[in-house]
């Protein structure tokens, strides 16, 4: 059976265009984010996983003391007595389950790939995602995070600040699932590591600082998108 696929290739295409607008009126607002903020790879995948359920101005305190203690690779990490890492990292909260969850990571960076983090991004997205998963307390979001930023794969990682500012837009439901969500981005943007990095942090400042849980719709840059009745989404 032949099945007509215009109307469904004219969405995408639609959806494509009404997302390049969104990320144009971020870009001339904010110009380039240069997220995710770190020195290396490591640190990169270590602020992905202090950076659950906090603000990133935590998580900058906490790399700072980790810093400061000259304790920011796997193994300086791993020989920390856990008591020691919780003190260091207590400034992002949750502090005793991130302890472990960095210390679990640092064996699985150690055993599998001797601490190198650019051996670890030369496994298979698909592969190194599922391990990664696989470590307890690292959820979709955290192993995206790595994915993209400390290992260079292209894949759109997806947070609250995106499904509310979308959601608002009209272009996702409210209750969207993080697969979904992030398919979504999949479809509508063209697979570049450098552009989802750029697109990501402009999100993560549009939440920040307009796109709250009570919204500044007026000050906010995608303001114009509300005034002229423009949906992301045709009805």
């Amino acid at each position: 059976m032949i099945t007509d696929n215009t109307e469904q290739t004219t969405d995408t295409e639609t959806g494509r265009r009404q997302v390049a607008r969104l990320f144009a009126h971020l870009e001339n607002h904010f110009g380039p984010t240069g997220w995710w903020p770190a020195d290396s790879p490591f640190e990169m995948a270590i602020g992905a996983i202090l950076t659950q359920n906090t603000a990133w101005t935590n998580v900058e305190k906490a790399i700072a003391q980790l810093k400061a203690a000259d304790c920011m690779s796997p193994q300086a990490m791993l020989d920390l007595p856990v008591e020691t890492l919780e003190a260091y990292i207590r400034p992002s909260g949750f502090f005793r389950q991130k302890a472990t969850r960095l210390h679990r990571f640092c064996r699985f960076l150690l055993d599998a790939y001797a601490g190198d983090m650019a051996e670890m991004a030369e496994t298979p997205m698909e592969e190194l995602r599922e391990t990664l998963l696989a470590l307890n307390g690292i959820g979709p979001e955290t192993a995206d995070d790595i994915l993209l930023y400390a290992c260079g794969k292209p894949v759109f990682v997806v947070d609250t600040y995106t499904r509310r500012i979308f959601s608002r837009h009209g272009l996702v439901p409210a209750d969207i699932k993080y697969a979904d969500l992030q398919n979504f981005f999949h479809r509508h943007l063209e697979s570049d590591v450098a552009r989802f990095r750029e697109f990501h942090g402009l999100i993560v400042w549009t939440g920040k600082y307009f796109c709250r849980k009570t919204p500044k719709c007026e000050v906010c840059p995608l303001h114009p998108l509300l005034e002229t009745g423009h949906p992301l989404l045709p009805d």
